[in-house]
């Protein structure tokens, strides 16, 4: 009898080592074999999940489906973006999942010359596609929920909510989670040194993003956007029409225009600021923070004019008088002539 018990004792152990071994291999072993970026939308079934990290390279199902029954994942799966690291286990990528604990995107946009284009952008990075943002920004309900500097947005003031720059936010953000997010950052930009420079030029923070999206669309060059600007806010101040050629391309939705016409300075559209005095009802592109800041800097200049030089640096020749002017633009014209731009 007591070798009875001394065989099933030690028959008992090595099914124990045994068995230790095998759900060591199971829910412990090394299951990653690179670092893997694992998506999992939104409403994601089980299943999918399963089905995407087999197409990840997550090759022993059975292991992630054991572990994960066990665990009772198949009922708390949640949406995101999660980074597997390379040698994780699969007791890890359980409790990853299962805890929701997603890997923030570092979301990224530059300059956007309307919402359309800023959703192409975006809908690139997020769960939340293009049409989806779209849907919110041509909404007007939808888009009167929220508002920044105190007033309901529009459709044509919500392109002022978005400053360039780089985010880190969840992969499944909402898209009204989106843009509550970007008005943050944008409020949050505009502390009480920016509002009292604001009102120093008697314009407001709406005014003067749209004011600096025309020094975007005009010039690369950070170090003369306070010229440009100043040339803007002395015509705002003695009441001269801006004559910004960047509103006639957005006016006519052609960005890429290369020369400006006279038969598209006809174009009627509250955007044309040679028909309609003052700035248009909107930004017409996101402004940088070196736009908004060269607007805000107020330099005072006695320019009135400017147009792009005839050696196609990509600076600008300054002028106070017209006839001073029409001899720079004379200068261009003869350059962009010569290289046959139309």
């Amino acid at each position: 009898m007591r070798r009875i018990l001394e065989t099933v004792a030690i028959l008992a152990c090595v099914l124990f080592v045994v068995g230790g071994g095998i759900w060591y291999y199971i829910a412990y072993a090394p299951a990653i074999p690179e670092e893997t970026v694992l998506y999992v939308p939104s409403k994601a079934s089980y299943r999918q999940v399963c089905d995407s990290l087999r197409k990840a390279g997550f090759v022993h199902d059975y292991r992630f489906d054991l572990v994960a029954k066990i665990r009772k994942y198949p009922y708390y799966v949640k949406p995101g973006r999660y980074i597997l690291i390379k040698g994780a286990s699969t007791s890890k990528v359980v409790d990853k999942l299962r805890s929701g604990a997603q890997d923030e995107v570092h979301l990224h946009f530059g300059r956007a010359r309307s919402l359309r284009d800023l959703s192409a952008k975006i809908g690139r990075q997020i769960e939340s596609d293009s049409a989806a943002l779209m849907a919110l920004f041509t909404q007007p309900v939808r888009l009167e929920a929220f508002s920044l500097f105190g007033a309901p947005l529009t459709y044509e003031t919500a392109l002022g909510c978005f400053m360039p720059n780089t985010y880190y936010i969840h992969w499944n953000t909402t898209p009204e989670k989106f843009l509550s997010r970007m008005i943050y950052e944008q409020e949050n930009f505009w502390n009480d040194t920016r509002r009292a420079q604001a009102d120093a030029l008697k314009l407001t923070p709406m005014e003067v993003i749209t004011l600096a999206s025309i020094v975007e669309l005009e010039t690369n060059k950070n170090d003369e956007k306070a010229d440009i600007a100043s040339v803007y806010l002395n015509r705002l101040r003695r009441g001269i029409p801006l004559q910004a050629d960047p509103t006639v391309k957005f006016a006519m939705g052609d960005p890429t225009l290369r020369r400006i016409l006279k038969a598209h300075l006809k174009t009627d559209s509250p955007y044309n600021t040679y028909l309609y005095r003052g700035l248009p009802p909107g930004p017409i592109c996101t402004p940088s923070a070196a736009s908004v800041n060269a607007v805000l800097a107020n330099k005072k200049t006695s320019y009135y004019y400017f147009c792009a030089r005839e050696d196609f640096s990509g600076y600008h020749a300054f002028a106070a008088t017209l006839s001073e002017h029409n001899s720079n633009a004379r200068r261009y014209h003869r350059a962009l002539n010569e290289r046959k731009i139309r």
